[in-house]
This record gives C-alpha cells, structure tokens and sequence, in this order.
C-alpha cells in the first residue's frame, strides 16, 4: 500500500513541475479501422485532443469520443484549411499534428515528453517516418525522409494548400527527433489507387490555380522517372523489397498523372479562355 502510496504522489509532483502543454490536434473521415490505434498512441502524452471530422459516416467519431469531447463536426475545404481550423482551436503550447492513419512508435511516446520537458530552443521539431505497406514496415524509399509534426503553437499557421499542406513557423531551429512516427496509409492496393488518383488530380488542381505549367508532357515524364530514380535508389527503397519497388512505381505514376492531368487543364484553358475553376468540383 506505502508503495501505490509513493507513486501517487511522484506521479502527482511530476505533473505539477511539467513546463509544457500539448495539444494533439487530427482531421478524419470515416477512419474507423485506423483512429483507434492512433488516438491510443496520443492519449498517455496529450493535455488535449483536438479532432474536425468532416462528415463520417462510419463509427469515427463515436470512437473519438472515447478519448476526447472536442471532436468537430464540419464541411470539407481542403487539407490545408481544415488543419488551420483545428489548429486555431489547440491552446497548448506546443502541438502535434498527428494523421488518422498514423500512430506515435513507443520510442516516440517516451522521447516527446522528454525533449519538451527540457523548454528547447527548437519551434519545430520533424518526425521520421516509417510506412506500414502490404504488411511491411518500410524504413528506406518514401519513409525516408521526415515531416513537420511538433511545434510551437504560438506565430504557427499551416499552408493554404488543398493537399500536401505544411506547417508555418516563424523563424527559429528544427531539429528531427530519433523515434518513428508508423505511417498505415495504405489498406489493400485499390486503396492506393484510389489515393493515387484523388491526390494527382488534387495537385493538378493546385498547380492550375497556381498558374503553373510544370513543362508539359515531357516535364510530367522527366519527373515520372526521376521521382523513381529518387526513391528506389537514392533512398534505398531497394532494400525494401518488392514493397519498396512497388511503392516507387506508383510514386512515379502519381507524379506523372498529376503533371500530365496540369497539362490538360492548361490545354483547355487555351481552347477555351472560359473555363470555370474547376478547384470548386472537387472533393
């Protein structure tokens, strides 16, 4: 009993001494199979869970509630301006913006807490990724790199960008830390082809709006070619195995389909000066 006792209060004092709040703020729809494992993975280092969902029809946000009462429900208005909205609603001092279809590694659970504790000088701090595909965790290729999730809250906004969006800090150092952030993006092949298809046409979109032209058929191929190159060898995808090809072939695709998709949107501009924005067809 003294022990329980003992813990008690060392749990107490500890909570009492903490220099920090973390907001966790995450978007959904219809993400019943993969929240569950992520809200896990957030809960035992979050002074508040923030979600927007935007329209679930499936058992989402019954599942949130379990963990959180600040689950929104909303329109959909793009990656980008549905990150700000709950972004705007996160009152820690720091946040990490975590997807439905990712969960924090046990080494990232522990070393969160640990690397905020100490105040950094950081605003901003990159996870790594690791893609969980076909029932393979990949550590090279696509996971190879790592992405703005944890900063200071205070002078932050995120990009505008219907897809693809970044967080915006104001000046200051960003370090990566050494934990994995495990990415389920995918859940069978139509599902990557499904993704595939929606977020190429969502960059073609983009890049319209943008006015770009992004070179044409050729400059779609060059980039088809070099995103695999890219990939698959000077990221070792190759040492992922049949995934890691997989995955490159159909990174590769995805960037030829959004630059090719560019060009037939800037041809019909040219064949009809008219065209409607058609950023405002899709969802």
């Amino acid at each position: 009993m003294s022990q329980t006792k003992d813990r008690s209060k060392g749990n107490a004092k500890n909570k009492m001494e903490k220099t920090y709040t973390l907001s966790v703020i995450i978007i959904t729809k219809n993400e019943e199979d993969r929240i569950e494992t992520c809200l896990k993975s957030v809960a035992g280092i979050a002074d508040e869970i923030i979600v927007f969902d935007s329209g679930s029809t499936d058992k989402t946000v019954e599942i949130i509630k379990k963990y959180t009462e600040q689950v929104f429900i909303t329109d959909w208005p793009g990656f980008g301006p549905q990150k700000q909205r709950v972004l705007e609603k996160a009152s820690g001092s720091w946040v990490l913006s975590i997807d439905a279809d990712e969960a924090l590694s046990p080494e990232l659970i522990e070393e969160i807490p640990r690397v905020l504790e100490k105040n950094p000088r950081e605003v901003m701090f990159r996870l790594p990724w690791a893609q969980i595909m076909f029932g393979k965790r990949l550590d090279y290729g696509r996971s190879a790199r790592s992405i703005r999730r944890l900063f200071k809250r205070e002078g932050a906004r995120f990009s505008n960008a219907m897809v693809h969006e970044t967080v915006i800090t104001e000046k200051g150092e960003t370090s990566t830390l050494k934990g994995r952030l495990i990415h389920y993006s995918i859940r069978d092949f139509e599902h990557l082809l499904h993704k595939n298809r929606s977020y190429s046409w969502l960059g073609s979109l983009q890049n319209f709006k943008k006015g770009k032209t992004g070179g044409g058929l050729w400059g779609a191929s060059f980039r088809s070619v070099w995103v695999f190159f890219q990939i698959y060898i000077i990221r070792r995808g190759f040492l992922d195995g049949p995934v890691g090809f997989l995955i490159a072939a159909m990174f590769s695709q995805y960037s030829f389909n959004k630059y090719a998709g560019l060009w037939t949107l800037n041809r019909e501009k040219r064949l009809n000066p008219g065209i409607t924005d058609k950023t405002d067809d899709f969802q």
